[in-house]
């Protein structure tokens, strides 16, 4: 690998720490400390604990929970930018440890003896795919060194913008614009330098002394503004933000527990709150008051040391005098146990639902059980149909069934192995990554919802009670993260369900691994914030002329009843081109007025508090704007986009109130700040070299994203460019947000019916999609095991700790995870994840999901148990941060060599001397997709080379990379072909009384084709259609609805409503897999003479191309490095 990568596990790197930085540095001008060395591997361990636990608090401390709403008076806003993929709680590295050859203190080492820290893929050749590294970086950026999959360089600190102190003013007197002074439509009121629009009514001149300010919003109704950074501000085992303390670095962690200290500056409306920031008054134990989020919920406040220690790696379970009918002394999944009989004298143990299942997990082998397919050896040289003719689904891990009957849906929650290894030793053995996929609010046809005052909560830890939790009697239960001891509530013994009094396991918290608890209003700081939406529109002449307005204003108009919300729900409209157009839509008008900014650099919010009105009291003018608005710049000249300050603008506008910002952008922004200017170079589109600018060129959408996110304010963005626009620096601000990114490139309505038609389904979906407000969103695991990575679109507000100003159900999750301290005595793990956030109806919730894992001592257990999709999509989300801080060429050679040191590590430490003789690549059974997978990541849009891809295309594909979860990402990677010609009812299934055929699925290669049939790829976002010319005429006319081959219309995407049994049965087929995702697949289909053909055939993962191997050639390249 040229210089970059050093495989998994590289012996250079066992006493470096991590640096405090989320993935890549998403600008390289920002990344100023590039010290990270070029030889790092896979999996590090990090030197520095980092557990669920942290240390109380004895210095001052950012209060990073006050979650709800707003930022708490003197909050600290971060100010070194985190990206996306965070390493949390990882001090810089130490460069000098890490430096190939001899330094001081570290044993030079050959380049053999490292496999993994070179590339390993063929000398590039005129029909070789293997990219030539070349710099990535822009003119005058310092140079970023090639690091790891794990982490970034180091980046320096940058503060972020600050909204203004103090209540936020406006500059525009209101006096003498009365409701009985407005203008009729359209009126143009333009403030500040004359603009290019002409003036239809009043126009308000930028004179030297502005007129009275008044606030944005009424009296009381604002949040409490945010305070000045202080630099000297630090977070316990996060990296300093600014220049350190004269005291010297702070504490990591104490070496004795401390009692809970809190420095922070307590709200007067402060409340006991639980540690998603609620009141946690309600749970058993009563525990206390704390005025500060991360107090309580970053592994709890520490607790003092109790007068009877808990064993934490005792025998489990001890036998009791006597019990209750119906139960049984087991103890709970691995958690140590030690004897303590209630007040009664009685003794009592875990609940009948939980019986069996430790009984059966001691010494988990794969030698028992079903999941000793998983380690057997197929050779892939010779067993080449190993793709599954039905989808493949994620393995079950190796638990009793009565806890797999509990455990959370791997659709919502899935592990990278689902057999956890005991050491970190082990699991550094196995070149495999460690890591969660997660996708948490995920629509669920059965969701269990409490109402109860009672959230029974562990008081160390905070884990929310669930099915792997361990009842020691009817009023004790052990947590299965921290296993400390807990009360049961008196009102938790009572079950709702049943109408049943002493069974607290019969309630639903401990039957269902994925509940959701409605927050009583203790919980709040004050009322929840309504549904907020604010549409920021593209008007200039390049927007008109693609037709996406009437669009966007139709469906708007269509769905305007189906926003998600409530009587409380407000809206908002601002369009822009070289200047900013704001809309009055005040209640009590007879139309619309419509004022205009051209001051673009210093932009202001005139009558703000008309601006941002309730959806039902003022729908009649709103629905007047929509039909209206696309007429009013039909004939517009201006080809300027001013989008930096129309973004400015929406926060100023937003910041009281929060919620979600909706912007249309059809070109490159070319005025005001946020302004760029274009970095492609379309002769470099097919190079085989690295790609360049991939990064942000400029961090402005990165800072005034980090400061929508503290505001409550999620950005997403739709891009309809028909040219280059700089995606990569765009896209920052929904990224750091939690906002989400469409791309409809060469958007026409007219020219490319196909995009018009994704775009409208895909809008439809996003306008009514349930949604929630103000979201936090922490990972818990099991003790011993430590978060260090996130990947997905958020901003990390403490190590573990993800601020979501919106959730969206469509948006996934990845976690990075390493082994801290040995699970020897360990049989289960558990990790819990708890979304907490704000509906559109008003009412707090808390999602959560938990998942339970069984512990291995054994490489072959761990092999048998990996998730070859978890494992490919955790990978491809790595390979973009590689992609971004090092180079293209370092992240292919990194997926490469994943590949090459797992299936040698199998073949050395787990097959037997007699199987390792033989020829040809062996892998285990559940690996072995993994080369056909990685293969399909080496073609895919966001890494591929020597293949024309526009730049723009790779870099939102390396956002969806990052974005979606694995269930629709996969499908991207490795789309599923199916022939269709001759569908029938055999081996069919009955969904909601519909025959749906279930054609089996065909390897991604020519030869599976044949001019006589049609066959259907799927490929997640899309559906191609692929018609041979000698296709039987029966199909095209009882399915396409055309009398032969050449009437086939060329830009067909809907199949016609025939009705004849072909028909129905190809149209349910197709239904049954757009059901299954809740994005939109367009039908495209496919001719040989039409020009899509041509991304059909590049989805042939295992056919060769002009710069890519086959997949056999793969295979063999693989081989050889194998058995070097």
């Amino acid at each position: 690998m040229s210089g970059a990568s050093a495989g998994y596990n590289s012996p250079h790197l066992a006493r470096a720490a991590r640096p405090c930085l989320n993935g890549p540095g998403p600008n390289q001008l920002m990344n100023q400390n590039s010290s990270v060395p070029t030889d790092q591997g896979y999996n590090v361990v990090p030197q520095t604990p980092h557990v669920q636990q942290l240390p109380a608090k004895n210095f001052p401390q950012v209060p990073i929970e006050q979650y709800n709403y707003e930022y708490q008076q003197n909050l600290q806003p971060v100010g070194n930018f985190q990206s996306v993929g965070q390493t949390v709680s990882r001090p810089p590295l130490n460069a000098n440890l890490l430096q190939k050859g001899n330094s001081a203190g570290v044993q030079s080492a050959s380049l053999a003896a490292y496999p993994g820290s070179y590339s390993r893929m063929p000398l590039p050749s005129q029909s070789s795919f293997a990219p030539q590294p070349a710099d990535s970086v822009p003119p005058r950026a310092s140079v970023l060194p090639q690091s790891n999959w794990q982490f970034g360089p180091p980046q320096q600190s940058h503060p972020v913008s600050q909204p203004p102190a103090g209540m936020q003013k406006n500059h525009v007197s209101t006096e003498g614009i009365g409701q009985g002074h407005m203008p009729p439509v359209p009126i143009s009121t333009v403030y500040g330098m004359p603009g290019p629009k002409p003036a239809l009514a009043n126009q308000y001149g930028n004179m030297a002394g502005r007129p009275t300010t008044q606030n944005y919003a009424n009296q009381g109704s604002v949040h409490p503004p945010v305070s000045q950074p202080s630099h000297n501000m630090y977070q316990p085992g996060r990296a300093p933000l600014g220049p350190p303390p004269s005291g010297g670095p702070p504490l990591i962690r104490p070496s004795q527990p401390l009692a809970n200290t809190n420095h922070d500056v307590p709200l007067a409306q402060n409340i006991s709150r639980d540690s998603e920031g609620f009141n946690s008054g309600s749970s058993g134990d009563q525990s206390e008051a704390f005025d500060n989020y991360d107090t309580l919920e970053g592994g709890g406040k520490i607790m003092q040391p109790l007068q009877q220690p808990l064993k934490t790696r005792g025998t489990l379970g001890h036998p009791y005098p006597s019990m209750p009918p119906g139960y049984q002394n087991l103890a709970g999944p691995g958690i140590p146990g030690s004897q303590m009989p209630d007040a009664a004298g009685s003794q009592f143990s875990q609940a009948p639902h939980f019986n069996q299942i430790m009984s059966g997990m001691g010494g988990l082998s794969l030698q028992q059980g079903h999941q000793s397919e998983g380690v057997r050896p197929l050779n892939l040289l010779q067993d080449r149909n190993i793709l599954p003719s039905t989808p493949v689904k994620a393995p079950q891990p190796n638990l009793h069934k009565d806890l797999q009957k509990l455990n959370c849906n791997p659709e919502v929650f899935r592990c990278t192995l689902t057999n956890i290894p005991q050491t970190q030793s082990l699991l550094s053995k196995a070149k495999l990554p460690l890591g969660l996929q997660l996708h948490p609010f995920r629509d669920l046809s059965q969701l269990p919802v409490v109402t109860s005052s009672t959230i029974v909560r562990c008081r160390s830890c905070r884990t929310y009670i669930n099915p792997f939790v361990n009842f020691l009697d009817q009023r004790r239960w052990k947590c299965n993260l921290c296993y400390r001891v807990n009360d049961v509530p008196e009102e938790f013994m009572y079950n709702p369900v049943t109408r049943s009094y002493g069974e607290p396991h019969k309630r639903p918290e401990v039957q269902s691994a994925t509940i959701e608890f409605i927050a009583p209003s203790e919980y709040m700081l004050r009322p929840p914030q309504p549904a907020v939406y604010l549409y920021i529109l593209d008007v200039s002449h390049n927007a008109i002329e693609s037709g996406y307005l009437n669009t966007v204003c139709q469906l708007l108009l269509d769905n305007l009843d189906t926003l998600p919300g409530d009587s409380r729900t407000r809206i908002g409209f601002i369009t822009f081109d070289s200047t900013i157009h704001f809309y009055n839509l005040q209640e009590g008008l007879s139309q619309p007025q419509m004022m205009v900014v051209s001051d673009i650099e210093d932009v202001f919010i005139p009558t703000p508090d008309n601006l941002l009105v309730n959806l039902n009291e003022s729908k009649e003018l709103i629905q007047d704007l929509l039909r209206n608005l696309p007429q009013m710049f039909i004939n517009t000249l201006e080809t300027q986009s001013a989008l930096g300050p129309a973004l400015q603008a929406a926060y100023k506008l937003m910041s009281p109130t929060g919620g979600r910002a909706s912007v249309f952008q059809t070109q490159l922004p070319s005025l005001g700040v946020g302004a760029l200017k274009s970095r492609e170079d379309p002769n470099q589109r097919s190079s085989i070299k690295d790609v360049q600018h991939l990064s942000p060129a400029i961090d402005f959408y990165k800072k005034l994203a980090l400061d929508c996110s503290g505001q409550q304010i999620a950005v997403d963005l739709f891009m309809l460019n028909g040219q280059y626009s700089d995606l990569a620096s765009l896209a920052c601000i929904s990224k750091f947000s939690a906002g989400c990114i469409y791309c409809y490139p060469s958007y026409h309505h007219k020219h490319n019916l196909v995009q018009v038609e994704k775009f409208q389904k895909d809008l439809k979906r996003y306008l009514t999609r349930k949604i929630g407000f103000e979201a936090v969103m922490r990972i818990r695991c099991t003790k011993g095991l430590a978060i260090h990575t996130f990947h997905g679109n958020f901003f990390v507000r403490s190590t573990d700790l993800l601020s979501l100003p919106n959730i969206n159900p469509d948006a996934g999750f990845a976690v990075q995870m390493s082994i801290e301290e040995n699970l020897v005595d360990v049989q289960l793990v558990s990790f819990q994840a708890a979304l907490l956030y704000t509906s559109s109806k008003g009412e707090r919730r808390i999602r959560v999901h938990t998942m339970c894992l069984p512990v291995v001592s054994s490489l072959a257990d761990v092999y048998a148990g990996a998730d070859v999709q978890s494992v490919t999509c955790l990978l491809a989300s790595m390979a973009v941060d590689r992609s971004i801080s090092s180079s293209l060429s370092d992240a292919r050679d990194a997926l490469v060599n994943a590949v090459i040191d797992s299936l040698a590590t199998y073949r050395t430490a787990v097959l037997s001397q007699q199987q390792q003789q033989q020829p040809g690549v062996i892998a285990p059974f559940s690996l072995r997709l993994f080369p056909l997978y990685v293969l399909a990541l080496l073609k895919q849009k966001a890494f591929r080379t020597g293949t024309s891809t526009r730049l723009d295309d790779r870099v939102f594909s390396m956002c969806e990379v990052k974005y979606q979860p694995v269930s629709y990402l996969i499908l991207m990677i490795h789309p599923n072909l199916y022939r269709i010609d001759n569908l029938s009812d055999e081996g069919s299934i009955n969904v909601n009384d519909k025959t749906i055929p279930q054609p089996p699925i065909l390897q991604l290669s020519v030869e599976k084709l044949n001019r006589d049939g049609a066959f259907l790829m799927d490929a997640g976002s899309a559906f191609l259609l692929w018609v041979g010319k000698n296709c039987c005429s029966h199909f095209i006319s009882q399915v396409l609805g055309a009398s032969n081959y050449a009437s086939i219309p060329q830009n067909m995407t809907q199949l016609p409503e025939l009705d004849t049994a072909e028909s129905e049965r190809t149209r349910a087929f197709l239904s049954w897999l757009r059901d299954q995702r809740p994005f939109y697949p367009v039908l495209q289909v496919v001719k040989d003479e039409t020009p899509v053909k041509t991304s059909f055939l590049q989805n042939m993962i295992e056919d060769r191309t002009e710069s890519a191997l086959s997949y056999y050639e793969f295979l063999l390249h693989v081989q050889q490095q194998v058995n070097k």
